[in-house]
């Protein structure tokens, strides 16, 4: 189990089909001997990219966005059970899912450490939450934090080539990025409540892809970092968490 402080490196994972392999198997573990799950997408948004063709499973997809469930629904036909809510007050049946799955989700609610508390009681005992967030104390995040809005559509738009960036269902999505969505804040919450880290991991790099890109923002985020003391990181911007429900005696 990781603990508060804990000094360990992430994994280090070079390419979204990597990650989203790793995402696919740890599900599919979770499988092992062909036992149904129940998934629960917390804050499914408009796609869902995990190939789990060979796992028995319901999923159920839950936004408090009726324009992103809509295009979800009739574009992907690929939740069994859709919920339109809001994760800090949806009812939700207390140890109904094998495993929570939460993308990108957590920097854009207010009391997201709330939400993790209701992902707990969600979860059968042993199950997992598998969990895609950008770090809060990373360069990246800060530049997140600091900048207004306006400045995130653009970004998304022009930088990072997303036409539909800011339409109705689409990202980006006002971000609050509550402590806790931070790598340090993810340990300690783990510690507090006895859950275990089976897995963690920094993605999104694309080096390869992007080259010029991650030059770029390496550039950036470096003194960034430098001038913040070292409490703000250049590094580990995106952070991947598989984690265990694990019963307490």
């Amino acid at each position: 189990m990781f603990g508060k402080g804990n000094q360990t490196k992430p994994v280090q994972i070079e390419t979204w089909v990597e990650e989203q392999a790793l995402l696919a198997d740890s599900i599919r573990k979770h499988a092992e001997g062909g036992r149904h799950l129940d998934i629960l997408e917390a804050g499914c948004g408009t796609r869902w990219d995990l190939g789990l063709k060979d796992v028995d499973y319901t999923l159920t997809g839950l936004d408090n966005d009726a324009d992103a469930l809509e295009i979800r629904q009739k574009k992907h036909q690929d939740i069994d059970i859709a919920i339109l809510g809001d994760l800090t007050n949806v009812s939700l049946e207390e140890n109904a899912y094998d495993v929570i799955f939460s993308s990108y989700v957590l920097e854009h609610v207010e009391g997201a450490e709330q939400v993790l508390d209701r992902f707990r009681r969600w979860l059968k005992p042993n199950g997992i939450i598998v969990l895609r967030i950008p770090n809060r104390d990373s360069a990246k995040g800060f530049l997140t934090r600091v900048t207004p809005f306006w400045f995130h559509v653009l970004y998304k738009k022009y930088y990072e080539g997303v036409k539909d960036a800011g339409k109705p269902g689409h990202d980006p999505f006002p971000t609050p990025f509550d402590e806790v969505v931070s790598r340090s804040g993810i340990q300690a919450y783990c510690h507090r409540h006895g859950l275990k880290i089976m897995g963690e991991y920094n993605g999104g790099r694309e080096y390869q892809k992007h080259r010029m890109r991650w030059i770029f923002s390496w550039m950036l985020f470096w003194p960034i970092s430098i001038l913040s003391g070292g409490s703000i990181t250049a590094k580990y911007a995106v952070m991947i968490y598989i984690i265990e429900n694990t019963p307490r005696d």
